[in-house]
């Protein structure tokens, strides 16, 4: 496995942690489709939270959460529509879409970080 994959690993799994500390239950890991990837599906209460995990060693090129862009903000939107249709169950229950930036060991949990409108 190359080493960013490894690290990239490694920091979704201490975002999962620190998401099921604050009272989250996992659903999956890394979900996959033809137009984009979500690194973590949690569940709080009743909603569904689509989760964009980032890593930064240091804050000198920007925060770990500035780094997600519009464009990758839409790729997400996709793969959660793709999630939703494949999980029909799960279809009616209000979504949102969070960020665990983790910047210099520093975990910041951003709720509702972006919109489908955005």
């Amino acid at each position: 496995m190359a080493k960013h994959n490894e690290t990239g690993t490694q920091a979704e799994i201490l975002a999962e942690q620190h998401l099921v500390s604050q009272g989250l239950t996992p659903l999956a890991r890394n979900y996959h489709c033809k137009g984009g990837e979500i690194d973590l599906i949690m569940q709080q209460q009743r909603a569904l939270v689509f989760v964009e995990v980032r890593f930064r060693k240091s804050a000198a090129f920007g925060s770990a959460a500035a780094s997600v862009t519009r464009s990758k903000q839409q790729k997400i939107v996709t793969a959660a529509q793709h999630f939703l249709m494949d999980n029909s169950k799960l279809a009616n229950l209000p979504c949102r879409f969070d960020v665990v930036a983790i910047t210099a060991g520093q975990i910041e949990w951003i709720e509702n970080a972006f919109t489908l409108n955005e």
